[in-house]
């Protein structure tokens, strides 16, 4: 059994920074993709960032320049620096383990 566990989130004024983590547990027998999403209320999911096992990096337009993926293979663990955060940033961010395996979400909210 794989579990992910996100932290991280809070709330932050407007051109802050937050930092998300998301450990990754069990039996895993090789990671070949982890991913952020998050979704907004009366929004679908989206995807923010990926990192592939060869060190691809993909990232939503809307974020580029501003967050950075980044994976500890150590420890299982997948981070998302978030710089110049915005409001339109204010989601539930959830990480995925290679499109199978999902955390319980980590709430990031931004505002004045």
């Amino acid at each position: 059994q794989v579990q992910l566990v996100e932290s991280g989130g809070g709330l932050v004024q407007p051109g802050g920074s937050l930092r998300l983590s998301c450990a990754a547990s069990g039996t895993i027998l090789s990671i070949w993709r982890m991913a952020w999403y998050r979704q907004a209320p009366g929004k679908e999911r989206e995807l923010v960032a990926q990192l592939t096992s060869g060190g691809g990096r993909n990232y939503a337009d809307s974020v580029k320049g501003r967050f950075t993926i980044s994976r500890d293979n150590a420890k299982n663990t997948v981070y998302l620096q978030m710089n110049s955060l915005k409001p339109e940033d204010t989601a539930v961010y959830y990480c995925d383990l290679n499109d199978a395996y999902w955390g319980q979400g980590t709430q990031v909210t931004v505002s004045s």
